[in-house]
Formats: C-alpha cells, structure tokens, sequence
C-alpha cells in the first residue's frame, strides 16, 4: 500500500497537477489524444509516473482512457456543464456575499481583472480565458476553505474544456471582461452583497451562452448521443 509520504505518490500527484493546470490554461484541447511519450519527455518523467498521473485524472473525469486508444482529454456533457454552473453558483455567489471586502484574495481579483484587460487589448483572447480562471479561483479564495479550492480548481479545468469544445474564446470571453470589472469594484466599495449579485446574473448569462453553442456544435456535427 502506498503511503502519503511515498515520494512516488509524490511525484505522480505533481504531475497530475501540471497536466491539469495545462488544461485550465486551455494547452490541451477536448477530444486530443495525449501521447505517452512526447509527454513523458517533456516533463522528464517515467511512464509508469505519468500514467499514475492519468489515472488520477482520468478519475476526476479530465481524461479518458480507451483499450487500445490510449488516453486523451476529455469531452464534457451538457449534462456536465450545468452542473458545473450550478456548483459555481452556490460556491461563488456565497463566497462573494461573505466575505471580508479586505480580504487577500482581493488583491488576486484585481491582479486577474487588470491581466484581462492586457490580454483583451493585446488581441489575446485564451490570455482573457485564463485571467478570468484566476479571477472565480481568487473569489472561491475569499472563502478560506482548501477544500473549496481544491474542488474548485478541478471544476474549472473541466469548464476549460467546455469552453475549447466551442472554439471562439473572444465569443466566450469578451462579454465578461468589463462584468469583472463591476464585480471588483463593488466588492472593493463595500457592497459584497451587490457584487454576489451582480456575479449570480454574469453566471446564468454565461451558462446560457455556453450551453446554446454546445448545442449548436451538436447538431452541426450530428454527435446528438
């Protein structure tokens, strides 16, 4: 039996963070296989450590593996998607609505709005993609809860694939950098209450967006089951 201390387990738990912190960062797209190999070589590791690290996140529903396909990213379910977006609701809304208007992770909400905005005006709009990631990481961070943000970083690299599923980050992105903006500063001026609301409308809003491209794709491509 494997103990936490195990410097293996170690490893493989590392690696599995790195490879899904390349999914929230939108490296990996849904549906790409995922080579042994090349991967293996570039993070400088074992197989036997990386396919540890698969399974780990194959489990988590980030992967999925195949018999005789090998592995590759997974592809969330509509299903999926709004679940994640009723998890988000009750998370973030909460979170905002509770908080300390000075708490830390203030200053992450405004690092990550003011990154957006240099992504936006730069054209670089996966860049918009991540910095909104970090801005709902730091508003689940107001809660002081590492369980919260432990569940909360594998739900959002779960929506990272959603959102590559549609391909159109300046369709996904753009409405909701100036809506950042007036959650942060409503939180900043003290009215957490505002800003949680502010947030619960941004939320339904996205989710809609979200889930009628998806269905669009679907029925583009016939894949209705």
């Amino acid at each position: 039996m494997t103990s936490a201390a195990d410097p293996q387990q170690n490893l493989s738990d590392r690696i599995a963070e790195q490879v899904r912190e390349k999914i929230v960062h939108g490296e990996f797209a849904p549906g790409q296989r995922l080579s042994e190999a090349a991967l293996s070589d570039s993070l400088e590791i074992s197989r036997n450590t990386l396919r540890e690290a698969f399974r780990m996140l194959t489990k988590e529903g980030l992967l999925k593996h195949e018999p005789n396909r090998g592995v590759s990213v997974a592809v969330p379910s509509i299903a999926a998607i709004i679940d994640i977006y009723r998890v988000r609701r009750l998370v973030e809304c909460q979170s905002l609505a509770q908080a300390y208007p000075r708490h830390p992770a203030r200053k992450q909400m405004r690092q990550a709005v003011d990154a957006a905005l240099r992504w936006r005006e730069a054209g670089d709009w996966r860049g918009v993609g991540t910095a909104n990631m970090e801005f709902h990481k730091a508003i689940v961070a107001l809660a002081d809860s590492e369980r919260l943000n432990d569940m909360f970083t594998h739900l959002l690299a779960e929506l990272r694939l959603a959102f590559g599923l549609l391909d159109d980050p300046e369709f996904l992105h753009a409405p909701y950098v100036d809506s950042n903006v007036k959650i942060i500063d409503l939180f900043e001026a003290g009215h957490p209450q505002e800003a949680a609301a502010a947030l619960g409308d941004y939320l339904v809003h996205s989710e809609r967006i979200v889930l009628a491209a998806y269905a669009r794709r679907i029925a583009g491509s016939g894949a209705g089951k």
